[in-house]
């Protein structure tokens, strides 16, 4: 087996195993008991999980975001962007990533809890900023001066405080969250506020996720019963 193959193969491992994990979060919050509960329903055992992920949670919450970008990008790209306004492309990339993961919410919610621990914080900054990254590039921008960090510290906390919305929207095919994400983007994107606020959003990082602190609470309120 060569390299490449070698780590094509992790790859996937590594995906099965987020994917199956995922239906056993709800009852089994982030941690190692829903990896290695997924890693059952596909006939795999505690060491797969080890191997897969040797840096445990945090290693899996970061392979999760990777997940769900790379799945993003290849919907994005099935879309004519050009056809599109930029604001309206990164606008698409959002509600992409979120639409993508609506069968787990509860995971989704799960999730962000664990990355509002303090230790998490560095992590849960890197995953938005590359998320957000990766959106605007897909949108169409190289920016390589300051516009580049100008943009994603703008789309930052308009993406993390999507997240928290869409997670407690019960509207029709979550439109309030849609209409709630395209007044954000327009608002921070007003010129010439662009720059005042695109200092404020950075001098917010690496901890855009803090508001996380508040879905504590929140996630003791929807926790689902006890599973035998």
């Amino acid at each position: 087996m060569t390299a490449d193959e070698a780590r094509t193969r992790h790859m996937a491992l590594r995906d099965r195993l987020i994917a199956a994990a995922l239906d056993h979060v709800p009852f089994d919050d982030w941690s190692r008991k829903a990896l290695e509960r997924g890693a059952g329903d596909l006939d795999l055992g505690p060491a797969d999980v080890l191997r897969a992920f040797p840096g445990g949670m945090a290693d899996a919450a970061d392979h999760f975001a990777d997940w769900s970008d790379r799945r993003m990008l290849s919907e994005l790209a099935k879309v004519d962007l050009d056809a599109l306004k930029v604001r309206e492309r990164v606008a698409l990339g959002v509600r992409l990533r979120l639409e993508m993961n609506a069968p787990y919410r509860e995971a989704m919610r799960r999730l962000l809890s664990f990355l509002a621990m303090p230790q998490n914080a560095p992590l849960a900054a890197r995953m938005t900023w590359r998320t957000c990254d990766h959106i605007w590039h897909a949108a169409g921008d190289r920016a390589a001066d300051f516009n580049h960090y100008t943009k994603r510290g703008l789309l930052a906390p308009v993406y993390t405080s999507t997240i928290l919305y869409w997670l407690s929207d019960s509207s029709d095919g979550f439109a309030d969250t849609w209409g709630y994400l395209d007044r954000r983007l327009a608002d921070v994107l007003k010129i010439p506020m662009y720059k005042a606020k695109a200092e404020q959003a950075l001098g917010r990082l690496p901890s855009p996720l803090g508001f996380l602190k508040r879905l504590k609470a929140a996630t003791n309120r929807h926790r689902p019963g006890p599973v035998a």
